[in-house]
């Protein structure tokens, strides 16, 4: 039997019929067109459908649509409005290369917004250890750790660091 429930994402309300059963990634991607939000395994190994729930991050493929009944629901899609200039992390993943082919970067970007909510000067090692839930493939994690710093200079108002993206 259908459960009718109601998210706020990235601002807007949505409320849907979903079958119990019903992950969330799949909700947000499926029933809600939002396809940045992706599935790598879902065994909540990967963090590539990671999204902010209430402001926390969480691995999506985990959760079911109905336990995010009433709650706000932050996903890659929400962090800027088209045509608007790109957020700090958006920026900090272009400028430093932080996306090689692009498949972990959603959920990446998700998980560092709530690392630079949480701890807004973060040390390497603290980054290292954010993001660790959230595998890449690609990059080796240099130049995300070199975007995530560059954002977190640019959200307190200091000139990033210059430095040169690091192709592994």
């Amino acid at each position: 039997m259908k459960k009718q429930i109601t998210v706020t994402v990235n601002g807007q309300a949505h409320t849907a019929e979903v079958e119990p059963r019903l992950l969330l990634v799949h909700l947000i991607r499926e029933n809600l067109n939002m396809t940045g939000t992706h599935i790598g395994c879902d065994t909540s190994s990967c963090g590539a459908c990671t999204i902010l729930l209430d402001g926390k991050s969480v691995k999506s493929c985990t959760i079911l649509a109905v336990q995010a009944n009433g709650k706000s629901i932050a996903t890659v899609e929400g962090m800027c409005a088209p045509g608007a200039p790109l957020s700090n992390l958006q920026e900090g993943f272009k400028e430093n290369h932080g996306l090689h082919c692009g498949f972990c970067t959603p959920g990446m970007m998700m998980r560092a917004t709530e690392l630079l909510e949480m701890n807004p000067d973060p040390t390497e090692d603290e980054i290292r250890w954010g993001i660790s839930g959230n595998l890449c493939r690609c990059t080796g994690y240099n130049n995300i750790v070199k975007a995530i710093q560059y954002a977190s200079a640019k959200n307190r108002g200091v000139e990033p660091a210059s430095t040169e993206p690091q192709f592994v």
